[in-house]
């Protein structure tokens, strides 16, 4: 496929998921991402692997069958992630606020901004994390976050702009992305990074369900730089077609040492927090890459 033929593709695609009804366009793809995931033998023995952790407890043994069913609602849940988020340009501000909850943790949000030195959200892929940043801009606390640059060009340039366009403002993943989240920052503003998979393969490594697993270290550098307050957060979807978020209290990030050290014990709080709010919605978790070691 020609990159102006890909572009063209994602663009048809998020119209009609725009223009579509919400319970046809969630429905169907929630039905398709189930079918991928069933003959997608890769990516659904990554996602088991994932899952099956984040179920486990120590001294017990998971049922085969219940994790077949968690992976299955996985895959569904991640194809209704899909819809959702391309649906939510066309949506009215006032539906986002009335679909929207912070069951748990907005008031340490608030203390936050009070201390104007911004905000640093550690994030796991649970849920809509885009549906959490556009109800924070509808707070007042527009969130940046770094979205991997695609080829072509104009195709990150579309997924920019509908991001923009729910009050989400973007920076490339490169080599200036950390100027961007400082200076954010500096301004007392709100980052989102999403950080339980190490994709740049320089992330540091930390006990996450009982493995040693690499994880980025990006929100805690930043905190421990600036320092700005650190939290774990995480979006669910449900119930029904309601969203509803979770903010853990302030993750410590104070300096003791050298910076490196601070960074890998921080981090450690950081995968902490991200295990907590994994474990409350497994099916939720949209990983498909490996993560551990040993199956």
């Amino acid at each position: 496929m020609t990159p102006s033929a890909r572009v063209a593709l994602f663009k048809t695609i998020g119209g009609v998921l725009e223009h579509l009804p919400e319970r046809v366009d969630v429905a169907l793809a929630a039905r398709v991402a189930a079918i991928v995931g069933s003959r997608a033998k890769g990516a659904r023995g990554h996602l088991r692997d994932n899952v099956t952790r984040a179920l486990a407890s120590p001294g017990t043994e998971i049922d085969d069958e219940l994790v077949e069913n968690f992976v299955d609602r996985a895959f569904a849940s991640y194809g209704q992630y899909w819809a959702e988020s391309a649906k939510l340009p066309a949506l009215k501000r006032s539906t986002i606020t009335d679909r929207f909850v912070i069951g748990e943790g907005l008031e340490h949000l608030v203390a936050a901004k009070g201390l104007g030195k911004g905000v640093v959200i550690a994030l796991p892929h649970i849920g809509s994390w885009e549906w959490g940043g556009a109800f924070l801009a509808t707070l007042g606390m527009p969130m940046t976050a770094v979205a991997e640059e695609l080829d072509p060009p104009e195709l990150f340039e579309w997924f920019r702009k509908k991001r923009e366009a729910i009050g989400i403002n973007i920076a490339p993943l490169n080599v200036h992305a950390g100027t961007v989240l400082l200076q954010t920052l500096k301004d007392g503003g709100v980052v989102g990074l999403l950080c339980d998979r190490d994709i740049q393969n320089n992330g540091i490594e930390v006990e996450f369900f009982g493995e040693r697993v690499a994880i980025p270290a990006g929100p805690a550098t930043l905190a421990l730089r600036t320092g700005a307050t650190l939290v774990g957060a995480a979006c669910y979807a449900g119930p029904g077609r309601d969203h509803f978020a979770v903010i853990t209290p302030p993750i410590p990030a104070e300096r003791s040492g050298r910076l490196r050290d601070d960074v890998a014990r921080v981090t450690q709080l950081i995968a902490f927090e991200l295990e907590g709010l994994i474990r409350r919605a497994p099916e939720q978790w949209h990983v498909l890459q490996p993560l551990f070691s040993e199956p």
